[in-house]
Formats: C-alpha cells, structure tokens, sequence
C-alpha cells in the first residue's frame, strides 16, 4: 500500500482493459488520452549571463521530460495524467500545484515521506560556450520508484503510454518500472510512445545502448535524435538511410528523428517525410525536444502521424521563444505558427 497525491490509501495493481489491436490507436472510450511515467524535479536557473559558482539569485520552474510532454499535451486540450514519486513536502507540491494548474491530472502521484526531491540547475551560456546543466537526482523519491509504487490500472486506462530512456537511467527499480509498463501495455493494446532522449551524465553510451534496445523494440511510435541513433545503436548515414537502420531495431510504426537546426522527419514503412526547422529566436533551449514529441503525439491522436510531424516541429518552435521547461501554448498559438502566420502583437 501506498498513498496518492490526494492522501488516499491505495494497493499497486489494478485492472487492465480488454486487449485491442496494437498496430491502430485505441478509440477516446479511456480515461485519458495520454499518461506519462517519470521523474518530475525543480529546475534552478541563473540569470542569462552569469556564471552558476557565482550567482546571487537563481529563477524556479518545474522540469522533467515526461511532465514537460503532458503539459504540452494538456494545454492543447489533451486529457494527460501524469504517474511518479515524490517526497512528502512543500517542494513536491510546488510540482503537483504547478502540473494541476497546467490541466494535468497527477492524482496516481505517490508521495513518499522523508524522502528528497531531484533538482537540477541551468547556467545559460552563448557561442562559444555551452549550457551546463548539474544534477542534483541522485538518491531522490523518483529514484526510488519500483513497480509497487505504481498504479496499474490507472497507467493503462489511456489511448497511449509514453515512455523516455531518463527514467530508465535513473536506478534499476526505475528501469524495471518501464520495462513493466511497456509488457503491461502491451499485453493491454495499449499504444506505447518511447523518447530514447539520452542524458550522458546518467549513463554511458554503451550501457545506455544495450539496457534501451529491448525497450526500443516494443515500441509503437518511437522518438530518438540523430545523434543518439548514431552513438546508442550504430545507426548512421544520411537522414534516410540513418532511420531505415533505426527502423530495423523496432516495431514501431512510427519513427520519428530530429535534426536540430535541419528540423525533423518521420519514417514510416518505406515513406520518409520531412519537415524543415521553423525559423526562431531562442529564448531557452531546453524542453524543445518534449515540445516536439507532445506535438507528434497529438497528430498520432488524431490518427495522422504525418501531422503529427508538422505539429512538432511548430510545437518546439514555441518551446524554444519561452523561459522553463514546459511549453505553455494553446491549440489556436500552434494553429497560428504552423501557418507561419503569427501577429507582432496580438491584440
């Protein structure tokens, strides 16, 4: 047993729905459009132009790769829940009251007393510096996590999983929990989305290559970069030739790559399809990637990957014009940018 984020008593396990075609999304009959599992942190950052060993002041967001794809998902008019573990404190309500706030339903959160949140801190840097980013993770709530921790029947009452190689990396017990809810779901019908969305301060490319390929192979919609297609699974070339070879690795009927600044494409059978990068002025580069997959995501929803592709791409565009990890957006701001038709001022 353990207690939700609404301080109710509750057993891991639960019911799974009748097992439906996995090669279709399920009909909107579930609870919910999308849920995600994984690690929610704060995000501490410093003032555009300081260094971090010597700042005064430091500005809070709520980060985490699989909260940042569920508020993008919710603000676009989603139904999205969001499942993880968290201390008993007024840092992780900050997080709760945040993902609440943004439309998110995190009531299946299990909260976790005497235990830490993961932060994380953001030193902003321009050419031909980079940004550095520390954690501080290691040993927190979410980390913790094992499969007793979650609520089964609440992960899989939704038309689709998603999933990222973060919580994978974070201990065992996390890369049990995924490995877990990707057999559940699949046994379920299920649609699972799985972001590869490597992090080298976690683990290595080798270990990160050989622990994912399972995972990988299970999945429906499958999101990787270039580069960690090239330096997880050996999988390089042109984009074409580079995502046929991912392709090989998965079940998934949707492959979709991202390029930085070259944009995006989506494999799917034989049809590649790509889209250029929308032309932006960068406010804060991180979370474009979940702004990416939220968008995708919903064009999978809609039944039309290709959109999805589209969506993306305009999705992390807006990501990228705003301060924090999650993209605040609505449905009629990314109608307007992929029409490339955005007002100086709205009014």
């Amino acid at each position: 047993m353990s207690e939700d984020a609404g301080g109710r008593r509750q057993a891991a396990g639960g019911g799974m729905r009748d097992a439906a075609s996995a090669s279709r999304i399920l009909p909107p009959a579930s609870r919910f459009d999308v849920v995600s599992l994984g690690e929610s942190m704060l995000r501490l950052s410093v003032p555009s132009g300081r260094r971090l060993d010597d700042t005064r002041s430091l500005e809070l967001e709520i980060g985490g790769a699989e909260s940042n794809v569920c508020t993008a998902m919710a603000r676009l008019g989603r139904r999205a829940a969001w499942v993880g573990r968290l201390p008993d404190n007024a840092l992780a309500g900050s997080v709760l009251r945040a993902l609440r706030a943004d439309g998110v339903d995190v009531s299946a959160a299990r909260l976790a007393p005497g235990e830490r949140l993961g932060t994380y801190f953001i030193e902003y840097a321009a050419a031909p510096r980079s940004i550095q980013v520390v954690y501080d993770r290691a040993g927190s709530a979410a980390a913790n996590m094992t499969p007793d921790d979650v609520d089964w029947g609440y992960l899989l009452d939704t038309r689709l999983l998603h999933l990222t190689g973060i919580t994978a990396a974070l201990s065992e017990g996390c890369y049990a929990v995924v490995a877990e809810a990707v057999r559940r779901a699949r046994a379920a019908g299920v649609m699972v989305s799985f972001d590869v969305n490597y992090r080298a301060k976690l683990w290595d490319t080798a270990t990160a290559g050989e622990r994912l390929r399972p995972l990988v192979a299970e999945a429906d919609i499958l999101f990787c970069k270039s580069a960690d297609a090239a330096a997880l699974f050996g999988c390089a070339g042109e984009p074409g030739e580079q995502m046929r070879a991912l392709q090989r690795l998965t079940r998934a009927a949707s492959v979709y790559c991202t390029f930085g600044e070259r944009g995006a494409a989506l494999l799917q059978g034989d049809q590649l399809t790509s889209q250029p990068a929308t032309p932006v002025q960068i406010i804060d580069r991180i979370g474009s990637g979940d702004a990416f997959a939220a968008g995708a995501l919903d064009g999978c929803l809609d039944g039309d990957p290709a959109d999805g592709l589209r969506r993306g791409v305009a999705l992390a565009a807006i990501a990228l014009t705003q301060h924090g990890d999650r993209v605040l957006t609505s449905r009629a701001e990314l109608a307007a940018v992929m029409a490339q038709r955005p007002p100086d001022v709205a009014r």
